[in-house]
């Protein structure tokens, strides 16, 4: 199994929406992947509830059987949809993958 996490540090300001709008129809786009991706094994959004300079706003934790349907899910169309309108709202991204 791994884990596959990603932070973002989202804009004040992005396509015409605040940082919380942004954060609140990201959340919904990626939660409701687990019904579309069916190798998604289980998938968390948080958005930070503590917000201070230099902590990200919102994580995103989720469980594959593999690093290759790891792969599979940062190519498949539903999640590049996200990604792609993601990385112009974001300021910052981190991630990491690990073997649980």
């Amino acid at each position: 199994m791994i884990r596959h996490i990603v932070m973002w540090k989202f804009k004040e300001e992005a396509q015409g929406l605040t940082r919380q709008e942004n954060l609140l129809k990201v959340k919904a786009m990626l939660e409701a992947l687990p019904e579309k991706i069916d190798f998604i094994r289980e998938m968390q959004v948080n958005l930070n509830i503590n917000p201070k300079p230099g902590m990200f706003d919102a994580v995103l934790i989720s469980t594959f059987d593999s690093l290759e349907d790891v792969n599979r899910y940062r190519v498949h169309p539903e999640h590049k949809k996200i990604s792609d309108y993601v990385a112009l709202v974001r300021e910052d991204r981190a991630s990491v993958d690990y073997e649980l």
